[in-house]
């Protein structure tokens, strides 16, 4: 979180613990006094859940009736929407925002341009003064250099403005040019309803984004930033002699759960971008503009059993198997075996994973040589009549272009053939 409430101030003993029970357990950001606080674990307990109200969307599913701005729920494997509410409506997306830093940190690191212990400065004009103004803080010291790492985990584990305005000056030189590359990012990503002012979300009327793009860019980070992923799922950082708790209530209830951010300020309501695996299956779910800390975990929820009790993911072809010979004109070989190259997913309605059929279309005209690879007609997927997907169809072996006498060979076969 970002905004800045009134301080809250250390309160004793069994006052304190119910305090942490309702704010701990539910908000996304809330202040974190400058002490030592124990884990949320114990706070994050799962609130007695309801039936939600259902309506019927465009394709007559029932879908989910929540109380929001805008959510979406996509599919992991093939970015496909199962369901969605004010999908590209812009937003002010609160510290959603600090996922594109944390990406960009991540694939600096990737990339090797970072290194995971060069140090950080904490400048001046980053410096989170905390409890008074009641940022949301890391709480690093004025001028004190911290390894990148650290300051990673204190974006996206402590949803510190201070780490996330020091990160932007340390990698774009300043916030205004870390915004830039963070706009860039998101035009390579297809976040087209999407426009970054800073680094952190603090509120700017320019400063919008999509439910549909921050799925888009949680799924960017689960995919491209593996390596730096289970950092979303760790439960609590220690840095300066603070311990903070992640703010992702539902981290400590349900086990599926593994990431990504929450967000809340005045303007943008509470939000939340959670990403669940069950079975295999890997959904990401995004909140925006809810009325509490408990309402955007609650309606998380609600998201990811309504998803996983509707809908599961099949496998319509296996890499690498022959789906169809494919004739080639002018080879060595007169045929070549076309399949897919890649693990290949669609979604479909739970218990339609049988049904599902392929159809090879062919590229006319394949003459060698042929590289294996090389894409040479599509494969499409459906199920009960209704298309599902579909994927390139790919040489799986080589053939070479044959000598000219062969090829004379061939083409007066060919004419006695016809």
């Amino acid at each position: 979180m970002i905004t800045r409430p009134r301080t809250a101030r250390l309160l004793p003993s069994a006052l304190a613990a119910a305090f942490l029970v309702v704010s701990a357990g539910t908000a996304s950001g809330a202040t974190h006094p400058k002490a030592k606080t124990k884990p949320h674990a114990a706070a994050h307990k799962a609130a007695a859940s309801t039936e939600p109200a259902m309506t019927t969307d465009a394709n007559g599913l029932s879908v989910p009736v929540l109380a929001n701005k805008a959510w979406v729920l996509m599919d992991f494997n093939t970015g496909q929407i199962l369901a969605s509410s004010n999908p590209d409506e812009p937003l002010p997306p609160a510290s959603l925002t600090k996922m594109m830093t944390s990406y960009l940190v991540e694939q600096g690191l990737k990339s090797g341009k970072l290194k995971p212990n060069e140090p950080v400065t904490m400048s001046l004009s980053a410096w989170c003064r905390g409890g008074k103004e009641g940022d949301s803080c890391m709480f690093v010291p004025l001028n004190a250099q911290v390894p990148l790492l650290d300051m990673l985990r204190g974006v996206v584990i402590d949803s510190g403005n201070d780490a996330s305005k020091a990160l932007a000056e340390h990698i774009g030189g300043s916030e205004s040019g870390f915004a830039a590359l963070m706009n860039a990012e998101a035009a390579k990503l297809g976040m087209t309803h999407t426009h970054f002012e800073n680094s952190a979300g603090l509120p700017d009327p320019k400063h919008k984004s999509s439910a549909r793009d921050l799925a888009v860019l949680a799924q960017a980070i689960i995919r491209n930033s593996a390596e730096y992923y289970p950092i979303y799922a760790e439960h609590e950082f220690t840095f300066n002699g603070i311990k903070q708790g992640n703010r992702n209530a539902l981290l400590y209830t349900d086990p599926t759960v593994d990431g990504l951010k929450t967000g809340h300020t005045d303007e943008a309501g509470f939000c939340l971008t959670a990403s669940a695996k069950r079975n295999g299956m890997r959904l990401i779910s995004v909140i925006m503009d809810a009325n509490s800390a408990q309402a955007r975990a609650d309606q998380t929820r609600v998201l990811f059993n309504w998803g996983y009790a509707n809908f599961e993911e099949a496998t319509p072809a296996q890499p690498g198997l022959t789906l169809t010979n494919a004739k080639v004109l002018d080879g060595v070989v007169p045929t070549v075996a076309a399949g897919v190259a890649q693990v290949w997913t669609v979604v479909l309605p739970k218990g339609q994973g049988t049904a599902v059929q392929t159809a090879v279309s062919l590229n006319p005209g394949l003459t060698a040589p042929v590289a294996k690879g090389a894409v040479i007609g599509k494969v499409v997927a459906s199920a009960n009549g209704k298309p599902l997907g579909e994927a390139p169809l790919v040489a799986l072996a080589a053939v070479e272009r044959a000598g000219f006498f062969q090829r004379i060979r061939q083409h007066i076969s060919g004419l006695f053939s016809k």
